[in-house]
């Protein structure tokens, strides 16, 4: 794979999926990385929310909806099992 393809596809990945393992259980994450950690689309995002496969988001303001890095951790792990 040459140089550039591989910066093109790095600058594609957001910085906080690329680097979630080294997030805060603190932290929060938007719908771009969720939907890169489960693999689905965001219809699918929002279909786990709504039958609980998938942990709640919070509103931190009226336009923005995130989860915690905490729980989505959590819900990974018990799917893996």
């Amino acid at each position: 794979m040459s140089q550039e393809l591989k910066k093109d596809l790095t600058q594609a990945i957001p910085e906080a999926l690329a680097n979630f393992d080294k997030l805060p259980d603190s932290a929060f994450i938007r719908l771009p990385v969720m939907k890169g950690l489960y693999g689905v689309s965001a219809a699918s995002i929002w279909r786990g929310v709504k039958n609980s496969t998938i942990p709640k988001p919070v509103k931190l303001t009226e336009r923005t909806t995130a989860w915690s890095v905490k729980l989505v951790r959590a819900a990974l792990a018990a799917k893996a099992v």
